[in-house]
Parts: structure tokens; C-alpha cells; sequence
């Protein structure tokens, strides 16, 4: 969407507040379903739960042509609806891992997986202006929609929810498995009080919200920020938007093998997570005050990459505490800090094409750095790497 945005409100008349609007409507989805996401995979399966959720939005991506050319309140509902899908797959995917994985892997485990979001946006940015020249834009949402049945073939001969429930399986890889992993007790009741009366909770959901703010808008608003700024076409955009998320691919893995490495070398978890947090907050903030001081467009885009390639060191920082700080709640606490980054990606996107209006990119820019900076500061006072919830 965020390449198709660009012939789309030519072709429309939109202008920056509803393409805002529009890029900010998969939110309103996406919001919905993240902690229900979590309780649904705890309770019948992750297998089902992504297998659904890769389904439903891959119908709701491949409805957007259609949608759109009824009217933008038919799109704005599609573009949720894909949300809703989309939604319950990090709690889905946290629950598969939390079964299959043992702990001493799991961090790495954990940055491998999310570096397959971001080779997909990769995939996704590249091919999206070639499919547009050669065949209109909405060939983009038939061809990526389509791709998800594919997918889901392959997941349902394939998948398992559990290694109980694997026959494939030999013994000793069970044995692997379920010696090295945490045995984990069925939730039966969910200790929400006390869950939110610890201060680390709230400096993971603060922190989320911070993180997401400047990484949504960066993903939604980067095409157009290199088309409209640096003046590339929307060929240029395209490819010029994947060099950031192959940094964030390969800077993602080396933090998870830079955090697991110092861990194991004795180094506490709470700083590893501390260190690993600040270079996620504090290398975006400082390469996006560059971007104001510079006018060569290959720099920009050098920024841009710096830029998302710090951000990533975030999957050993906040991504990786929730199981730190409550094991067996794991779920629950992704569902909730998510959500507080999912209302940063809302508030964000829509924002951001108030601001441009009105302001300027710069303007957008120092919003993102100053809740950087705030998100530093939280981190740093409050999270810790510590059990706090048994």
C-alpha cells in the first residue's frame, strides 16, 4: 500500500490527511485482535490461529481494488478488516516459538522469524513498481493477496502447533526440545491487576509506544516521503525503500547473536536488555536529525537505512523482555504492549499527513526523536531483565 498509495490518490484526488487516513485504517484492525490473538493461540493453537490469519487478510488485501473504486469509506473498512488478520499473527507466531524452541535459542529464534517481515517488505517494495508499470496498480493486491493461499497449502501439510503433535517427529528431537524448554503451566485466570501494578510492565508498554511511533511511520510514509522530498520516481521509491529493511534483517540477527553472546558471557539480562534498547531508541533519533542538514538524496536514503538498521536491535531489547519479566504471561503482555505500539502506528500515520499540511517533514521528524527520547529515558529507569511474575 504504501508504493500503490502513490498512483492510487493520483488517480482519486486524495490528499496527505486521507492518504493519513488510509495508510492509519489498517490500524483500527490490526488494534483489535492483538490480545485476543494471544488468549485464541493459547487455547486452541497457533498452527490455526496464523493459518487463519494469513487467509483472512490475503482476501481483504486482494478486495482493496475493488473497495477502492467503490468509495474511500469501503476501502477504509477493507484496509481494517486486513488489520484484523494481521493482527493475531506476533502472538500466534510468540506461541508457536514458546513451544518449539528452547530457551537457550530463543532469542536468536525470535529476530530470525521477524527478519522474515522484513524481507517481505523488501519483496514487497521491489516487485510493486514493476507490477504497477507493467500491469496498473491494482495488480499488486491480486498478485500478493493470491500468494497467501499458496502459503497456506504448504502451512496446513506442514505445520504443528506443538511437537506433541508432530508424528514426524523423531524421539530425540522431542527429547531436545522438552528438555531444554521451560515447562510451561496452562493459564487458567490472568492476573491483570497485578500484572499492572508492576513498573516494568508500564516501561514495556510506554517503550512500545515510542518504538512504534517513528518505525510505522518510517514503513508507511517512506515512499512518499522519497518521491515528494528527494524527488525519485516511484520506481526509485520502491527500490530504494528495501535497502532499509535489508538492514534491519541483517542488523535484527546480529542483535540477537551480539545480546544471546553477552548474556552467556556473564553480563546481567536486565543491562544486555538495557544496551540493546538504547541503541534501538537512540540510533534512529540521531539519524533522523541528520536528515534535516542534508541535500544529496544518497545520503538520505544512507540515513534512512542507519535509521532502521539501529531500530532493529530493538528485537533483543523490548521484544525480547516480555518473557523475561513473565514467562508463563508472555502472551498476554505482547498483546498489551503491542496494542500500546499498534495506537502509536494509528495516532502516527494519521498524524503525520495532518502535519505535512500544515508543517513540514522536519516537523515530522522531531516528533518521532522526542518520543525516542522519552522512550530512552522510561527504559533506562524502569524495565529490568528479572522474573517479576511468576
Amino acid at each position: 500500500m504504501s508504493i500503490a498509495i502513490l498512483p492510487m490518490s493520483a488517480e482519486y484526488n486524495w490528499n496527505p490527511a486521507t492518504v493519513g487516513l488510509i495508510q492509519s485504517s489498517f490500524f483500527w484492525g490490526y488494534l483489535l485482535t492483538q490480545i485476543a490473538g494471544g488468549i485464541w493461540a493459547d487455547t486452541v493453537g497457533g498452527k490455526r490461529v496464523l493459518g487463519f490469519g494469513v487467509i483472512w487478510w490475503s482476501i481483504a488485501t486482494a478486495l482493496t481494488p475493488v473497495a477502492a473504486k467503490a468509495g474511500l469509506p469501503f476501502l477504509l473498512v477493507v484496509r481494517a478488516f486486513m488489520g484484523v488478520g494481521e493482527g493475531v499473527a506476533m502472538p500466534a507466531m510468540n506461541t508457536i516459538l514458546s513451544k518449539w524452541v528452547p530457551v537457550s535459542e530463543r532469542s536468536r529464534s525470535l529476530a530470525l522469524v521477524y527478519s522474515g517481515m522484513y524481507l517481505g517488505s523488501v519483496t514487497g517494495l521491489a516487485f510493486s513498481p514493476f507490477l504497477i508499470h507493467q500491469f496498473g496498480w491494482p495488480s499488486v493486491f491480486y498478485s500478493f493477496g493470491s500468494l497467501g493461499t499458496v502459503w497456506f497449502a504448504a502451512w496446513l501439510s506442514k505445520a504443528h502447533s506443538s511437537p506433541l503433535d508432530d508424528p514426524q517427529l523423531r524421539p530425540e528431537e522431542k527429547n531436545l526440545i522438552f528438555v531444554n524448554s521451560s515447562p510451561k503451566e496452562p493459564v487458567k485466570s490472568i492476573p491483570w491487576g497485578l500484572i499492572l501494578s508492576k513498573a516494568p510492565v508500564w516501561a514495556l508498554i510506554v517503550s512500545h509506544f515510542c518504538h512504534n511511533w517513528g518505525t510505522f511511520i518510517l514503513l508507511t510514509w517512506m515512499p512518499t516521503y522519497y518521491n515528494q522530498v528527494l524527488k525519485f520516481n516511484l520506481t526509485e521509491s520502491g527500490l530504494f525503500c528495501v535497502l532499509p529493511w535489508l538492514t534491519m534483517a541483517f542488523s535484527a540477527n546480529l542483535g540477537g547473536w551480539i545480546a544471546d553472546t553477552l548474556v552467556s558471557k556473564g553480563l546481567s539480562v536486565t543491562t544486555v536488555r538495557k544496551i540493546m534498547q538504547s541503541i534501538g531508541f537512540l540510533g534512529p533519533a540521531f539519524f533522523l536529525t541528520q536528515l534535516s542538514h542534508i541535500d544529496s538524496p544518497a545520503m538520505a536514503v544512507l540515513c534512512m537505512a542507519c535509521s532502521q538498521g539501529t531500530d532493529a536491535f530493538s528485537q533483543s531489547g523490548l521484544y525480547s523482555n516480555h518473557q523475561d519479566i513473565a514467562p508463563r504471561y508472555s502472551g498476554v503482555l505482547l498483546g498489551l504492549s503491542n496494542t500500546a505500539g499498534v495506537l502509536a502506528g494509528v495516532f502516527g500515520t494519521a498524524s503525520t499527513g495532518y502535519i505535512l499540511q500544515h508543517g513540514s517533514w522536519d516537523d515530522v521528524f522531531k516528533v518521532s526523536v522526542g518520543l525516542y527520547l522519552v522512550g530512552t529515558v522510561v527504559w533506562n529507569l524502569f524495565s529490568t531483565g528479572e522474573k517479576i511474575l511468576d
